[in-house]
């Protein structure tokens, strides 16, 4: 594992660079050589006293020596070295590259963090082409009014004298469908550069609502004061510009705001300072639904997370189908946009075990995977009475792994974000090939 900081690395590297041996440097600041060796490959930490000593010995200051970007620089040429040959890289060597050359390990971390960002959009726009219903349509419509058009065009121009009437038909028809092929490619040109837009009204409702909350951390302050005009919150919203987008997002502030009159916020983040991030004893606290606890947690105001050392967790809600009805997102794992996700989220699992909390510990597939702490739980929303379906709803919280109040996490379950952007070749719940494999790895796959 990398550590956290290169103090030690990068006082060796100013050593060196000011041609002091390892004795002289010890002897300026008042320690044994031996014990500044130790410092120097990072087995010791520093003082405060002994970091302003050394930085003056040095002619540096001592944020020169103590760097935040230390970890991120480690990580990212870490995970560089993962791509390709990892003896070749010489991983145990990746401590001294960064401590000696922080600019190139700028450039190596900024690279790498460059090609994750791009992965992932490759990962979004697969899952838009795949199963965006609204872009297949449009895809459709474009595709019949081309084909129509050249169908009319081709009788015009095999046929000989064609009377009048038919003539001025076919002319009709070809204007007709120029001008439904034109229409179509606006709409979808449009629809494709939503995300440069504020409203375009062709994003799906629920996306609206997403992007409206997104716009807000997830955090809504109203409802914290006690009853909100739930109606004035959502007009005049630039994100909400569909009349299904405002019915759906009062839908959703209606069930906040019942999770906050029952899990009011000084009392929460009372109990969080008591407790630590354990939903379970919140619920039993507050005599709550174990779902609440997540939707609330999801929900807290971020300065209330970050004073509590709690990074901003993300929530995903399902229904009996499978459906992702809400989606909050967390770095590092991603959700996908459309269609289903990861067969093996304890979210789906949480619907085969009603009423039963789950929690477990998720790795993201791919060797840079990274670890989080879940907890999932499905309740009965709906009885629809004897001899008819049970409507269920499932929720699951995603936090980073290191975040979680939890003594023992357990083994982790790789999971990815859906079947055809996973990196989990060899996965048992598979149900088609990722586009990530090879055509071998596919047929293979299956």
């Amino acid at each position: 594992m990398p550590r956290a900081a290169l103090t030690g690395t990068r006082i060796r590297a100013r050593r060196n660079l000011r041609g002091l041996r390892q004795a002289e440097l010890a002897r300026v600041v008042g320690v044994s050589p031996s014990y500044l060796n130790l410092i120097e490959h990072n087995r010791r930490k520093v003082g405060p006293d002994l970091l302003s000593a050394l930085a003056h010995a040095l002619g540096v200051s001592s944020d020169a020596l103590v760097e935040d970007t230390d970890a991120r620089l480690v990580e990212g040429a870490r995970a560089a070295a993962l791509r390709c040959d990892a003896e070749l890289a010489e991983l145990e060597r990746i401590d001294e590259f960064t401590g000696r050359f922080p600019g190139w390990s700028k450039v190596l971390a900024e690279t790498q963090a460059r090609v994750e960002r791009l992965e992932r959009v490759v990962e979004q726009l697969n899952d838009r082409m795949t199963h965006d219903p609204y872009l297949g349509e449009a895809l459709h419509e474009i595709i019949s009014a081309v084909t129509s058009v050249q169908s009319t065009a081709s009788i015009l121009n095999d046929s000989g004298e064609i009377e009048p009437d038919w003539q001025t038909r076919f002319h009709q028809n070809i204007l007709q469908d120029s001008a439904r092929l034109a229409e179509g490619a606006v709409a979808l040109v449009n629809y494709l550069d939503a995300g440069k837009t504020e409203e375009t009204g062709l994003a799906a409702p629920q996306e609206e609502v997403e992007a409206w909350l997104a716009a807000r951390d997830f955090h809504l302050p109203q409802l914290e004061q006690g009853d909100a005009d739930i109606a004035a919150m959502v007009q005049g919203q630039i994100e909400l510009s569909s009349d299904a987008s405002r019915a759906l997002a009062r839908q959703w502030i209606g069930r906040f705001q019942a999770d906050t009159l029952a899990l009011p916020l000084d009392k929460v983040l009372a109990a969080l300072s008591v407790h630590g991030f354990a939903p379970d004893a919140l619920a039993q606290q507050f005599n709550v639904r174990f779902d609440q606890v997540l939707r609330r947690l999801a929900m807290l105001p971020p300065k209330a997370c970050a004073d509590l050392g709690l990074p901003a967790p993300g929530l995903v809600i399902c229904d009996n189908s499978g459906t992702l009805m809400f989606r909050r997102g967390v770095e590092g794992f991603a959700l996908p946009r459309f269609g289903g996700g990861c067969p093996l989220w304890p979210l789906y699992q949480a619907l085969q075990r009603p009423h039963q909390p789950m929690r477990q510990r998720l790795v993201t597939a791919g060797r840079l995977g990274r670890s989080f702490q879940s907890y999932a739980y499905a309740a009965t929303e709906v009885v629809l009475g004897f001899d008819k379906p049970t409507v269920l709803q499932a929720s699951m919280l995603i936090i980073p792994a290191d975040s979680a109040n939890a003594s023992e996490l357990g083994a982790p379950v790789v999971v990815g974000a859906s079947c055809r952007t996973c990196a989990q070749m060899d996965c048992a719940a598979r149900r088609e090939p990722s586009i990530l494999m090879s055509a071998t790895e596919s047929a293979d796959a299956l």
